[in-house]
């Protein structure tokens, strides 16, 4: 398995503004709640959310953080984020592929949601790599996937995270892991 071209969700994006349905969907909008719900902390300082498509997920997670960064690959999903998010002014919404475009900075928060199993496994091991240089100790890397449990196997090998919740449900696997 090779890791996903970004023509792949160019053509996906040109097929509607929304095409998995993030502003509708009910498994969406139960797995937002599950993800919200599931986060240990109540506030965080510094949050990463890369492949944040229309930015749903990211209004959420805007409401508990200090400062936001939503990046995504493609420009039209990253414009309905930015109208989305506008009233937040501690979001940052940027086009970064990732693993390649990883910004600087440190994280007491990473988010890949529904994202992870779109890298081949070198690829995978290399965003964990830059995961692990960009979040404090006592961090938490949330990994939320649709039937997601060979991703998560992946992300959960990575030296130094500590598993601190574990939600299974028929159509996704929620795991959130503590930098230790």
């Amino acid at each position: 398995m090779t890791s996903t071209p970004r023509a792949y969700f160019e053509e996906i994006y040109g097929q509607g503004v929304d095409p998995w349905e993030f502003e509708s969907s009910p498994y969406e909008q139960r797995k937002y709640g599950v993800t919200i719900a599931s986060l240990p902390r109540a506030r965080y300082r510094s949050a990463y959310e890369p492949g944040c498509s229309v930015g749903v997920l990211s209004e959420l997670l805007a409401a508990r953080c200090d400062r936001l960064l939503s990046t995504d690959i493609v420009p039209c999903a990253l414009e309905r984020a930015e109208m989305r998010l506008r009233m937040a002014p501690h979001v940052q919404v940027q086009e970064r592929s990732i693993p390649d475009q990883w910004p600087g900075g440190l994280f007491d928060l990473v988010v890949l949601s529904e994202i992870a199993y779109y890298f081949d496994v070198t690829d995978l091991t290399c965003i964990m790599a830059r995961v692990m240089d960009s979040a404090i100790l006592g961090a938490h890397i949330v990994g939320v996937h649709w039937r997601g449990e060979q991703t998560h196997r992946i992300i959960g090998s990575t030296f130094g995270l500590e598993r601190v919740v574990h939600h299974i449900e028929e159509e996704f696997v929620l795991d959130i892991w503590e930098k230790r």
